[in-house]
């Protein structure tokens, strides 16, 4: 999977491609600052890392590079395209506009959510859901594109959804990606309360059944709503994902622990929320580790203070860190963000 712990192991508008963000606070000044002969290097990110509505951030590390993969956060009907972003260094942000849109994905119409990224053998495939289905009756589910870049430009892989239809009540959305130590891929997703696991074909293309001939299996935990994410850690399978209406501002990220990615999971704790000094309605998340390092990071979405638009939402990075037990400890959401930090 590359140096991706795509970890969901280890974003808007109008910017041209190429062009480098540097992260930015959300109490951004009236008037530009007048030029100096020389201005301070910025060492820390600033949340939300890059200005515009972006939610669901997919985080990755490929080669030298952070990545995040966002969803454009608009109405359904604008939500016709992906852009990405990438980091040397946690702190200057490069944005690559339209990495894939529905013009490339001819059953793709609307509502392209939450993508999911893993590197295999020189390609980058890209994890989304599409179309917001409401019943078996409707095309749409989750898709997949491919490209030779983890900018793309992304083609549709399979010419129609990898998952178009309900099993165990779980709408087709929401889609995380999985590579476990015996090098299996499992996806995991599910919306409307309900989390499946399956377990992915070698080229993608579909799910091989399980030895009991099942192809998913629900692992919901109590609390489950929707955007669950997957990472091991010394042995352990830590199983989070967000609760709550992501409308609002309770909306959060919570956590369980088991010895296999089946589970089964109990609820350990909350570890992402709001904080009503510094935002609201934090979650959907992602975690970006570099193996080389101790560095834990949580990327997330979350809304700015007495903003109530119900598509503004912005992406941010974080801290995480685990007690001597191995537990998450909560999650401290800040303005400054994360410190400058090159993958090592």
């Amino acid at each position: 999977m590359s140096l991706q712990t795509s970890l969901k192991t280890l974003l808007l508008g109008g910017l041209l491609s190429g062009a480098v963000l540097p992260a930015f606070s959300q109490n951004v000044a009236k008037t530009a600052p007048k030029k100096t002969a020389k201005t301070a290097e910025k060492t820390t990110a600033g949340n939300p890392v890059f200005p515009g509505w972006y939610a669901d951030p997919e985080g990755a590390i490929f080669g030298k590079k952070y990545w995040i993969y966002p969803t454009f956060s608009a109405v359904y009907e604008k939500q016709v395209f992906f852009d990405a972003f990438s980091s040397p260094d946690l702190v200057n942000w490069t944005k690559h506009p339209r990495i894939l849109d529905t013009t490339a994905v001819k059953w793709a119409k609307k509502a392209i959510w939450a993508p999911a990224i893993v590197e295999k053998k020189g390609k980058y495939f890209l994890f989304f859901g599409a179309n917001d289905i409401q019943s078996d009756n409707e095309i749409g589910g989750i898709g997949v594109a491919v490209a030779d870049k983890p900018e793309g430009p992304f083609k549709d892989y399979l010419s129609k959804p990898l998952i178009d239809k309900f099993h165990n009540g779980a709408q087709p959305i929401d889609q995380f990606v999985f590579k476990d130590k015996d090098g299996q891929y499992y996806m995991i997703y599910g919306g409307w309360r309900h989390c499946n696991i399956a377990k992915l074909k070698d080229d993608f293309t579909g799910f091989t059944p399980f030895e009991d001939g099942t192809t998913f299996k629900e692992i919901t935990p109590e609390g489950y709503v929707e955007g669950p994410f997957m990472f091991e850690k010394n042995g352990k399978y830590y199983f989070m994902w967000s609760e709550g209406g992501w409308g609002g501002p309770d909306y959060r990220v919570a956590y369980a622990i088991a010895d296999s990615p089946m589970g089964p999971f109990k609820r350990i704790n909350t570890i992402l929320a709001q904080d009503p000094q510094v935002a609201t309605g934090a979650g959907h998340h992602s975690v970006m580790h570099d193996p080389k390092s101790d560095d834990w990071y949580i990327v997330y979405h979350r809304r700015p203070l007495g903003d109530t638009g119900r598509d503004h939402r912005v992406t941010c990075i974080d801290r995480m860190a685990f007690d001597e037990n191995g537990f998450i400890q909560p999650v401290k959401i800040t303005q400054e963000g994360v410190a400058k930090q090159k993958i090592k």
